[in-house]
């Protein structure tokens, strides 16, 4: 699907930058110089966006937060090394349960997706090309997940392949070996900044709105976060050299990418193109026209499908779990990627916008016929941490100024008010049950009021970018 982005005149445009901050909240200027340099040489459809929360993680070569729009090619190194990382929200039917039963709940998950994962197959080769070629509607057939919940998942949890060469064209193009790793896990939360939080809906801030999410006071929501899969990284590294690699990575890909690149032939101005956009550091180009065009792009949808399809098939698990500790049902409000490329118009013509670790916001305009999210925009989430509260907020009238992206978290500006002292105890004196990999039992932690959260939350409402639809406050997560 495309929509039209509209570009102009902003008062946060900083020399060729389109940033959101406050005097509360500054954007870091050496990670803006950094952005800079990264983004000057690419053919723009637009300044780049810089959301709150920017900030720079070492595994990625440019700054966290972002939204880039490129014409007549794509640059990976503009997003996640491994794409749809991403967050999904859900509801309970039942009141907030015992200490016991969300022992027993986070018993079963960590039982079974472990840290460090289990090296077991759990998908055919043909499961997982129908995964990255069909998306969504694999796992939801694969794990009897309801329809309607793909109704919730951005783009329905499917990029259509058929033109780049479908079905047919990816199982020529993914390695074996890729196929083969991407078989042992299909789901899963992981410790880093992934999480599996519970929470409740603390305050509702617009009644319609709520209502039409599904969402009402004191309800018990599950909110979690985790990667794309297996086979997003493997895709990752092999169309890129990327910084975040483990070394068991780096070996397999000094033998697969130059074997998919440069051992299929090509004339020998392809291969040096090849070669530049697949084997160098930084921030290269690939070009998307032309056979080698569609091959790349046929990659990057896989790879967004496989994502799709591997965080539905964790839903579904955390469904049996839910229904298992606590008796109760579960169903999506939301899930979305925040590392991701979409073809989209920009002042009315093509472009790729490539989001980084910043989610897509499309108002109701955008999504006249969608059967969840036609009156209120498509939800996102503006998480805080396991110390504080989240909201769950929908696009605002101005989004189309960050070219409807806001920020996937508050982690950074939160961190940085404790710091400062800004930010300090919950004045209610809240506590939230710790559970982790490494450890048998929970830890109960002290948790933070909301100083950070709402100056972070602040910049993107004051914007016009998002309008926050509800608070929730977080009594358990594993991390």
């Amino acid at each position: 699907m495309r929509v039209d982005i509209i570009t102009g005149p902003d008062s946060g445009s900083r020399t060729g930058l389109t940033v959101f901050d406050s005097s509360a909240a500054p954007a870091d200027p050496v990670l803006l110089a950094r952005l800079r340099r990264g983004t000057e040489t690419a053919d723009l459809a637009a300044p780049p966006v810089v959301l709150p929360d920017f900030c720079h993680k070492g595994k990625s070569e440019l700054p966290s937060s972002i939204a880039v729009a490129t014409r007549g090619a794509i640059r990976p190194a503009l997003t996640d090394a491994a794409l749809n990382c991403g967050m999904a929200l859900a509801v309970l039917d039942v009141p907030r349960p015992s200490q016991a039963a969300v022992e027993e709940f986070y018993r079963r998950v960590r039982q079974r997706y472990p840290d460090p994962p289990r090296w077991a197959f759990e998908l055919t080769r043909d499961e997982v090309l129908r995964a990255a070629v069909e998306g969504a509607p694999f796992a939801a057939e694969r794990f009897g997940v309801d329809a309607a919940d793909l109704d919730r998942i951005e783009e329905f949890g499917h990029l259509p392949v058929d033109e780049y060469g479908g079905a047919r064209r990816a199982r020529r193009e993914l390695p074996w070996i890729c196929v083969q790793l991407a078989r042992l896990r299909f789901g899963g939360i992981g410790p880093s900044t992934h999480f599996l939080e519970l929470q409740e809906v603390e305050e509702v801030l617009e009644p319609e709105t709520a209502r039409r999410l599904g969402l009402h006071q004191g309800q018990v929501t599950v909110q979690f976060h985790n990667g794309g899969g297996v086979l997003t990284g493997q895709i990752g590294a092999l169309y890129a050299r990327r910084q975040a690699a483990s070394r068991m990575l780096r070996a397999e890909m000094a033998v697969q990418r130059p074997v998919a690149h440069l051992l299929r032939g090509g004339r020998p101005a392809e291969l040096r193109r090849r070669y530049e956009a697949y084997f160098h550091c930084g921030c290269p180009s690939v070009p998307i026209e032309g056979d080698e065009g569609r091959r790349v792009l046929l990659a990057q949808r896989l790879a967004m499908n496989y994502g799709f399809a591997y965080r539905l098939a964790t839903f579904a698990a955390l469904r049996t779990f839910v229904r298992a500790a606590f008796g109760a049902s579960l169903r999506l409000v939301v899930d979305s990627p925040h590392n991701s490329v979409y073809e989209e118009l920009v002042d009315g013509e093509p472009a790729f916008v490539h989001r980084h670790n910043a989610a897509r916001a499309w108002p109701p305009e955008l999504l006249t016929r969608h059967p969840a999210f036609s009156h209120t925009g498509q939800p996102l989430l503006v998480p805080g941490t396991n110390r504080t509260s989240s909201f769950l907020c929908v696009p605002a009238s101005g989004a189309g100024r960050s070219l409807y992206t806001a920020c996937h978290g508050t982690g950074s500006i939160i961190s940085a008010f404790e710091h400062s002292g800004r930010s300090g105890s919950d004045p209610r004196h809240r506590h939230t049950l710790r559970f982790t990999y490494d450890r048998a039992t929970p830890r109960s932690v002290p948790q933070l009021d909301d100083a950070g959260v709402d100056a972070a939350l602040a910049i993107l409402s004051d914007n016009g970018l998002v309008r926050p639809v509800v608070r929730l406050r977080p009594f358990a997560v594993l991390s």
